[in-house]
């Protein structure tokens, strides 16, 4: 994909009960079947502790995975083409899943180029991102029921974005755990080919200062975000923006911004739905 001017950031490397879960997933329009998927992942949630790498591999050239890929804690970074720190939106990922993959138990070190891309619905669960290179995933999926699951796992020192939404569909983000960041979320401001009403899903997820904002959608394309339950630490100025609705387009140009804050269309959420601590 050709580097849009928002994207251009310079990054500083530093070194029964599951019917009552459907159902109250319903109200934030998550499907059931994306429920059953997450709710047969693993238990580990956003307050868990980062995990210890049973090893390290290096990778030269993009793991491609379909089906289901098992990282065993491994650490993974990039070597050889995928070794450098540069920020070029043009770069190989270190994962690329296939239409329906699951990536798990995976850690991510530096450097780690473009991160993961998802070509179509995936999960990933219990992955972790000890220092985001241009991404952390990317989801590039071109149909409007893709589902991008991540369960789990957490990302540290991402200048700019954590999970790039480029594609068509729904991402649910649920018992992750974030500090020092640009945006969590964002769904692509000035891509080429834009996709209209792309959902954005956060719950249960833990939000550490620094950071700029836990989502960032385009109100004219009709996207939505609905956060529940996150929690904010070292925040008591409440700087980072929870949700901002921006005017997409698919010239280049740099989005503008048009607001911030619940509005009960884009952005849907109440005060309780987030906590300071």
């Amino acid at each position: 994909m050709t580097a849009r001017p928002e994207q251009r950031v310079r990054h500083r490397r530093r070194v029964t009960r599951r019917r009552a879960v459907i159902g109250g997933a319903a109200a934030l329009g998550i499907t059931a079947a994306a429920v059953v998927t997450t709710t047969m992942l693993s238990s580990a949630g956003a307050a868990s502790s980062w995990p210890t790498a049973t090893g390290k591999k290096a990778v030269t050239s993009t793991i491609k995975v379909s089906g289901s890929y098992d990282g065993k804690y491994q650490r993974f970074y990039g070597s050889g083409a995928l070794g450098g720190d540069s920020q070029d939106e043009d770069q190989d990922p270190v994962f690329q899943l296939e239409d329906g993959a699951v990536l798990k138990n995976v850690i991510l070190g530096a450097p780690a180029a473009d991160g993961i891309h998802c070509l179509g619905s995936c999960t990933l669960q219990n992955v972790w991102w000890e220092d985001v290179g241009e991404d952390a995933a990317t989801f590039k999926g071109k149909s409007a029921s893709a589902v991008y699951t991540v369960y789990g796992g957490g990302a540290r020192h991402a200048d700019d974005k954590v999970f790039q939404f480029n594609g068509a569909g729904k991402l649910v983000v649920t018992k992750f755990q974030v500090s020092d960041f640009g945006k969590l979320v964002r769904t692509c401001g000035n891509c080429k080919t834009q996709y209209k009403n792309r959902q954005v899903i956060i719950t249960d997820v833990d939000v550490t200062a620094p950071g700029k904002s836990i989502v960032g959608i385009n109100a004219n394309y009709g996207d939505t975000a609905a956060l529940r339950k996150v929690r904010i630490h070292g925040d008591s100025g409440k700087k980072i923006k929870p949700c901002t609705r921006f005017q997409g387009n698919d010239t280049g140009a740099e989005p503008k911004e048009l607001g911030t804050g619940p509005d009960g269309t884009n952005c849907r959420y109440t005060a309780s739905d987030l906590s300071y601590e």
